[in-house]
């Protein structure tokens, strides 16, 4: 069997982190298995889906490094999902309804004053239609067949259809729900594992039913805990963190995925630079039950510890000129982002206004600005000039060390010295020294 998963936005919004994470899961399902990985865009809703969305959902995918294997549009499905629900009305597996949405609530209600679940009762074969309504329409559930499956994560899962209402599978001006027409692609498509938010778990048993009244095997499905945010509960904040808003920050596309491949799982979140181990370690066995916490702070750092391993030729293309790879390697132990790349650049070739000297460090940076032009700048520089102003002053550690590395770069605090020294311009080096 050839693995084959899908994602389906649904282009009323751009994506972000939920539903990156189920993108993301059901891509390393189908790579780790040599399968295919499908985007079917869910834009049955024609007034709220627009084109826009679609290419962001796309540039997303793309820039978060998922290929993708083949695409499908639902609103060019029209007629697959007619000729469909022609089957199943012949067959008497769906059914018209004329409820108006005020009797259906007033109905619930009653149901549960009276301590009852508010399923949907089915009313009379011979009941009274009412003259001039278009009618909407519901999936009949067989209820006499339980409703089972083994959730890759959740495991076995047991539903009664008798305390389940009949879904609304289409609405009286013809439009579809969700339920119906996943169903019909999903078959048409060769689905075979679905990756899900949790939250579908009802739709699920629902739908399981539709596949056998469909003669189709159901996929295999995995329902993941949801997302929540640091302060422990579902967060609105994740439901608007988006691409753009993580780009701009910095993220890169890689530190997202290697956090969000693991979260909800017990396996430690590692600073990987590919997804080739992302794809080796996908096993929804390892995945929990609990919901999984999500912290900006965690991928802000992550996404710091992966730049301390990533090549020069990963983002060559995105830093400015003056940035070579030996300055790269020196610098990334110190980048939050890539974008923070650019204000090195002053540090090797200036212009730089280091801060003002203290008089307790004066002495050092005599000694140094009188030793700089006679070192031998193509060894090891900052070992002479350290060795100079010591034997010069006495001074040491420290007192010896924060004062030069001030002069000299601007800052307190940056790469190991005696690897940035020789990649700062000698004329640029000595004219610093001399003038602090």
């Amino acid at each position: 069997m050839t693995v084959v998963t899908r994602f389906a936005p649904s282009p009323t919004g751009t994506l972000h982190v939920g539903n990156v994470r189920t993108a993301l899961h059901n891509w390393l399902w189908a790579r780790k298995h040599g399968g295919r990985f499908l985007l079917r865009i869910d834009d049955t809703d024609l007034e709220r889906s627009q084109e826009d969305y679609v290419d962001a959902i796309r540039a997303d995918l793309a820039w978060l490094g998922f290929d993708i294997d083949g695409e499908e549009r639902q609103s060019a499905r029209f007629a697959l999902y007619e000729a469909e629900f022609d089957k199943l009305k012949a067959a008497g597996r769906v059914y018209a309804c004329y409820e108006t949405p005020e009797e259906l609530d007033i109905r619930r209600k009653i149901l549960l004053s009276r301590g009852l679940p508010p399923v949907y009762e089915r009313k009379a074969a011979d009941a009274p239609v009412p003259v001039g309504v278009a009618p909407h329409w519901r999936f009949r559930l067989d209820h006499d067949a339980p409703i089972e499956w083994t959730d890759m994560v959740r495991g076995e899962q047991n539903f009664e259809p008798k305390t389940m209402s009949d879904p609304v599978v289409r609405r009286a001006d013809g439009s579809w729900l969700y339920l119906l027409p996943s169903v019909i692609d999903d078959i048409a498509m060769g689905i075979t594992h679905v990756v899900r938010g949790e939250d579908h778990v009802s739709n699920t048993a629902t739908q399981i039913q539709m596949f056998a009244a469909l003669g189709a095997t159901p996929p295999r499905f995995a329902h993941e805990a949801l997302l929540v945010g640091t302060e422990g509960k579902l967060s609105k904040r994740l439901g608007s963190l988006g691409m753009a808003s993580l780009r701009d920050a910095g993220i890169e596309p890689i530190a997202l995925a290697a956090l969000l491949a693991r979260l909800g799982t017990s396996d430690p979140v590692e600073p990987v630079t590919s997804l080739a181990p992302l794809i080796e370690h996908i096993d929804f066995t390892r995945f929990g039950r609990a919901p999984a916490r999500f912290d900006e702070a965690e991928l802000a750092l992550l996404n710091q510890k992966i730049l301390h391993h990533t090549g020069y030729e990963a983002v060559a293309n995105r830093l400015p000129a003056a940035i070579t790879a030996a300055r790269w390697h020196a610098i990334r132990p110190n980048l939050m982002t890539v974008a923070e790349a650019a204000d090195w650049t002053a540090v090797f070739d200036g212009p730089l206004t280091p801060p003002p000297v203290e008089d307790m460090d004066r002495a050092v940076l005599d000694s140094a600005a009188a030793a700089a032009p006679a070192i031998d700048w193509s060894a090891d520089p900052w070992h002479a000039l350290t060795t100079a102003v010591k034997e010069a002053t006495g001074a040491k550690g420290r007192a010896l060390f924060l004062p030069l590395r001030r002069a000299l770069t601007g800052r307190d605090h940056g790469p190991d010295m005696a690897e940035l020294l020789p990649l700062i311009a000698k004329d640029q080096a000595i004219a610093r020294l001399a003038a602090s």
